[in-house]
C-alpha cells in the first residue's frame, strides 16, 4: 500500500511538472513529450521483475540528468542552466535538437536492456553462500573480520587526507612508489565498498535480516572514504550497497524491521549531510587559504557562505547530463574529426579537459592549476554525438548498454552470485557512462581495476573454500 501510494504521488508530480514545461517550452510540444516518454520510460524499466542493477542506476542518472533537470530549469528559471551549454542559444529549434538527440541516446539503452532480458536475468531466488570459503572463514571471525576492516578503512581515509594521494579536484600532493597511488584510488572508488557488500551479504546469510553488524561498516567506511576524497557523492555507494541488500532480503522473503531501517535511513541521512557540509566546506577559498598558511585566520563566517553556495545547486545540477547533449548539439565543429581528437586526450592535473577547452566556455580554463583540477563533463550521450549523426549514437548506446550488461554477468558468475556486489559495480559503470568524456581511452583503467577487484574475490574465495575442505577432512 505504501508502495502504491508513493507511485501515485510520484506520477501525479510527473505529470504536473511536464504539463508546465509544456506551456513554457520554446520548441515543439511533442518533441518535449517525446522526451519525456523516454526518459521516464528508461527510470520505470530499471524496476520492472527482469531488470538488472544497470538498469537502475542509469536510469536513476538519466532522468535526473536530463529529465527533471531540464523540466525544473525550464519551469522555473525560464530555461536558465547552472553550468555552461556552449554556443546553445535558447531558441526553440536549438531545444527540439538536444532533446531529440537526449531521447535517441536512451532509445539505445531501451533497446539493449529489451534485448538482454532473452538472455539474463536474475534468479527469483539468490544463490546461497553456504559453500563460500570467504564466508566459512567470516562466520568464523566475524568480529575480528570487522573491526580489521574498519582500521583499514580509517587507516586508508586519514593517510589520503593527510597526504593528498587521491582527491576530487585536487592535484596530487603525495606520489607514493610501487603505484600505491592507484591502489588508493581503487580501494577508496569501490575497493574497499565491494568488502562492505561481502560483509552486508554474508550477514544476510546468518541473520536472514538487516542488522547493525551489516549496515554499520559500510556507512562508516562511506563517509570516510568519501570525505577524505572530498568527494559528495556518499550517497552512490552507500545507495547501491543498500538497494542491493533490499533485494537480497526481499527474495529471500525475509519480514523486514521496519524500525531497524528507519533506524538505518536516518544514519546515513545524518552522516551523508555531514559529509555533504565538512567536504564543501574543505573545498572552500577560505580553508584552502587558511590550509597554505597557517598565519591566515580562518574566516569560519565567509566560509560558510561558499558552503551554501556550494551545496544549494547540488541536488539537481551535479548530475551530468542535459547541459552537455545542449552544448555539444549546438557546436559547430561537430564531425569526425572532432570525435577522434576527443579519443586522444591526455590525462594531465596541471589542465583541464578536451570539453572544458573546445567545447563550452568554461569557468575552470583561468583557475589556478598548480592547486586545483577541476574539469567539465559532456556524459556519454554528448560524447557520442560528437560526429554528429544520430544513427552513430544509437548504435553507440546499445552497444554500450550491453556492454554493462556484459560486465555485471561477469561480476554475478565470478563475485559468488552477491547481489550486492552485482549492485555496488553496476553503479560504478553507470556513474562512469553518465559522466563520461574525460580521457575516455584510459576507462580500461577503471574497468581493469574493477575485473580486477572482482578476480581478488573469486580468487580468495577458492583458495579459503579448498583450505576449509583440507581443514575439514583432517
Amino acid at each position: 500500500m505504501l508502495f502504491r501510494l508513493f507511485l501515485t504521488f510520484f506520477s501525479v508530480a510527473i505529470v504536473a511538472l511536464s504539463a508546465a514545461v509544456y506551456m513554457k517550452y520554446a520548441g515543439q510540444g511533442y518533441v518535449y513529450l517525446l522526451f519525456t516518454i523516454v526518459s521516464n520510460a528508461l527510470l520505470f524499466l530499471g524496476f520492472r521483475k527482469r531488470a538488472i542493477f544497470f538498469d537502475v542506476f542509469i536510469g536513476v542518472f538519466f532522468w535526473l540528468g536530463f529529465w527533471l533537470k531540464l523540466s525544473i530549469r525550464v519551469a522555473y528559471t525560464n530555461g536558465l542552466f547552472h553550468a555552461s551549454v556552449g554556443a546553445f542559444d535558447g531558441s526553440g529549434p536549438s531545444f527540439d535538437r538536444a532533446l531529440l538527440v537526449a531521447s535517441c541516446g536512451m532509445l539505445g539503452l531501451i533497446m539493449a536492456t529489451l534485448a538482454r532480458e532473452r538472455f539474463f536475468t536474475y534468479t527469483d531466488r539468490p544463490a546461497e553462500c553456504s559453500q563460500s570459503g570467504l564466508f566459512h572463514f567470516y562466520r568464523q571471525h566475524r568480529k575480528a573480520v570487522v573491526f580489521v576492516f574498519l582500521v583499514l578503512v580509517a587507516t586508508v581515509a586519514v593517510t589520503n587526507t593527510y597526504f593528498g594521494i587521491y582527491q576530487r579536484g585536487a592535484i596530487t600532493q603525495t606520489v607514493l612508489p610501487y603505484g600505491l597511488n592507484g591502489v588508493y584510488k581503487w580501494l577508496l572508488q569501490f575497493g574497499l565498498a565491494s568488502v562492505s557488500a561481502l560483509i552486508i551479504r554474508f550477514e544476510i546469510e546468518i541473520s536472514r535480516n538487516a542488522t547493525w553488524m551489516a549496515a554499520f561498516p559500510a556507512l562508516i567506511e562511506g563517509f570516510l572514504s568519501n570525505v577524505s576524497l572530498l568527494s559528495r557523492g556518499m550517497i552512490l555507494n552507500i545507495s547501491a550497497l543498500f538497494y542491493g541488500a533490499y533485494i537480497s532480503l526481499v527474495a529471500q522473503k525475509s519480514k523486514l524491521n521496519i524500525a531497524a531501517v528507519s533506524i538505518f535511513a536516518l544514519a546515513f541521512a545524518v552522516l551523508f549531510a555531514v559529509s555533504l557540509f565538512a567536504v564543501n566546506f574543505m573545498r572552500s577559498p577560505t580553508f584552502q587559504e587558511w590550509l597554505s598558511s597557517a598565519a591566515v585566520t580562518l574566516d569560519v563566517t565567509e566560509a560558510q557562505v561558499h558552503v551554501r553556495g556550494m551545496t544549494t545547486p547540488l541536488f539537481i545540477d551535479r548530475w551530468v547530463g542535459i547541459e552537455g547533449v545542449m552544448a555539444v548539439s549546438s557546436s559547430p565543429k561537430l564531425g569526425w574529426d572532432l570525435w577522434r581528437e576527443a579519443w586522444r586526450e591526455k590525462y594531465l592535473e596541471t589542465a583541464t579537459s578536451f570539453y572544458d577547452m573546445h567545447l563550452i566556455e568554461s569557468p575552470y580554463v583561468n583557475t589556478d592549476k598548480t592547486k586545483h583540477h577541476y574539469i567539465s563533463l559532456p556524459g556519454v550521450i554528448a560524447f557520442c554525438f560528437y560526429p554528429g549523426s544520430f544513427l552513430f549514437l544509437l548504435a553507440c548506446m546499445v552497444a554500450l548498454g550491453a556492454a554493462a550488461a556484459g560486465i555485471e554477468v561477469i561480476v554475478y558468475k565470478l563475485g559468488g552470485a552477491n547481489v550486492i556486489l552485482c549492485s555496488l559495480l553496476a553503479q560504478v559503470v553507470a556513474f562512469r557512462f553518465a559522466s563520461f568524456g574525460y580521457v575516455p581511452a584510459q576507462s580500461y583503467l577503471l574497468f581493469g581495476s574493477l575485473f580486477l577487484n572482482v578476480l581478488i574475490i573469486f580468487v580468495a574465495d577458492k583458495l579459503l573454500s579448498h583450505s576449509s575442505l583440507r581443514t575439514d577432512r583432517e
